[in-house]
């Protein structure tokens, strides 16, 4: 009996030591997963992938092949009317169902001189020291890596880093002799960053291949908390220039300042007219369609938002009024100026009337929304406002038949799309998240941002969800974009979960 007794309690000592290694060491190899991914993201940066770039998307697509397969990943370059795309799977199998992810690998232009570093492809390691960004040289990192350390770089967090996250995350799956639960398809677009124009028809052509029970983006950063994120939506865009005429040539202001009509001013009128004073459209009908129900709003609502952290983050007092709160108010589609040109400004200032004025106008939309119909109601409402509407500049003859010409050009339109949050596939990554970081998860209704998924959702008929994985602040598209080193462990936990556990 005192011998039972003996391994019984030995046996128990084995099993609470063995649950113990058993918690320790994914995060030792987890560790050790992140110190190769920061190395295997520093060659990935060190190829340019400006998205005007066609020889850089080439070079990425061709480092992409080679990862892919050393993966065991059967891959393609699919053509398209613009950019290649870059598809990979592993091998199927028909009783499983499907994963498709979706990345992007081309990044945004780099102006050098705006950046605290002298190449933005080559990475740099920073920890910040009293408020100050001091380089380290990576021979400091060892493979206890400080999560609070980031890496400095051109698309370190937009979108090569979770494409990386993604391919280290399969090496450690197969380390640990994991067996995928799903198919696994990955598609990875190689012009994201200027509006992805060939992706609609590129699905519909490669329909088949694409084929999956749904879909997740990972792209762009997690709520501000910091808390796993899981987003339903993102709105779409589309765009507008605007231009105003006076004078046929720059005019001596003192000569002509009370004669020459001035296409500033013009211009700023017609844009005027377009918000009240407290940022709500005012253009008829640009509203309609969107309801927003008590049970929504409750949804709304649970996002851990702080409206004095953003007002302080942004530095302004009060917000538009376009919905009572900042969740709510990216339930409706936007107007907005983001460039506005005429004339000279600072040291260059002229003494003159300029001969035009330009802005250049974003719309956000939403699901209800569509982008045509709405930039039909911003011409209708410029001409309601007494301008003779063109699509060209206009010539001597026809600046002198009409008092007020302005010029409209229409840039594309990239839809909004948005899954119901009672999904099916939604739960499941709800639910996984939850078991993975024993953190509540932030459910987001639809993102401020755009990514261009309505062709997956329109054409294949699929749920899509952003699985967010970088720092909130990583300053994308920005000078000096930047990646915390603990969102790589972050992300390689998130696809860790989502690949190793079955839907109930």
């Amino acid at each position: 009996m005192k011998n039972l007794v003996t391994c019984l309690c030995l046996f128990l000592f084995w099993i609470n030591n063995a649950q113990e290694l058993k918690v320790e060491t994914p995060e030792l190899e987890v560790k050790a997963q992140v110190r190769h991914t920061i190395d295997e993201l520093r060659e990935f940066i060190a190829i340019p992938n400006d998205a005007l770039d066609h020889s850089d998307i080439n070079r990425n697509l061709s480092w992409l092949t080679k990862k892919f397969n050393e993966r065991g990943f059967n891959s393609s370059v699919l053509p398209t009317e613009g950019e290649s795309l870059f598809f990979a799977a592993l091998p199927m199998q028909d009783d499983k169902p499907t994963i498709l992810f979706y990345m992007h690998f081309d990044g945004q232009s780099v102006d050098p001189s705006k950046w605290d570093q002298p190449d933005p492809y080559k990475v740099v390691l920073k920890a910040k020291e009293n408020d100050i960004w001091k380089t380290h040289s990576f021979d400091d990192l060892k493979e206890d890596v400080n999560y609070d350390w980031r890496l400095f770089g051109r698309s370190t967090s937009d979108d090569k880093g979770p494409i990386v996250m993604f391919l280290n995350t399969i090496d450690l799956l197969k380390k640990n002799s994991v067996e995928i639960p799903f198919n696994v398809k990955v598609i990875l677009d190689g012009e994201e960053e200027k509006s992805s124009a060939p992706l609609p028809k590129a699905v519909k052509e490669y329909r088949e291949l694409l084929e999956a029970d749904f879909l997740i983006i990972s792209d762009g950063p997690v709520h501000s908390s910091g808390n796993p994120t899981i987003a339903y939506g993102a709105r779409g865009i589309t765009s507008l220039t605007l231009t105003t005429y006076g004078p046929i040539n720059p005019q001596h202001s003192g000569h002509y300042g009370n004669y020459a009509p001035n296409p500033g001013f013009q211009l700023a009128q017609v844009l005027a007219s377009m918000k009240d004073k407290e940022g709500r459209v005012l253009i008829d009908g640009y509203y309609n369609g969107i309801t927003i129900d008590e049970s929504t709003k409750n949804i709304l609502n649970s996002v851990p938002d702080d409206a004095g952290t953003i007002n302080t983050h942004l530095a302004i007092k009060q917000p538009e009024k376009v919905g009572s709160f900042y969740q709510e108010a990216l339930q409706y589609p936007s107007l907005n100026i983001r460039g506005l040109a005429s004339g000279w400004v600072g040291e260059k200032a002229r003494t003159i009337v300029p001969e035009s004025a330009t802005a250049e106008i974003d719309i956000r939309l939403v699901p209800e929304t569509d982008g045509n119909r709405l930039k039909n109601l911003v011409k209708k409402h410029i001409e309601n406002e007494g301008y003779f509407v063109m699509t060209e500049v206009p010539d001597v003859s026809q600046r002198m038949k009409h008092d007020k010409i302005i010029t409209i050009t229409e840039g594309t339109v990239t839809d909004a799309f948005r899954t119901d949050l009672d999904n099916l596939y939604g739960n499941f990554l709800v639910d996984t998240f939850k078991n993975t970081f024993s953190e509540d998860v932030v459910q987001i209704r639809i993102m401020g941002g755009t990514v261009p998924i309505a062709p997956f959702v329109n054409e294949l008929k699929i749920p899509a969800f952003l699985v967010p994985l970088v720092n909130p602040d990583n300053n994308q598209h920005s000078p000096n974009e930047n990646l915390k080193i603990g969102q790589i462990a972050y992300g390689i936990e998130a696809f860790y979960g989502i690949l190793s556990n079955k839907m109930e």
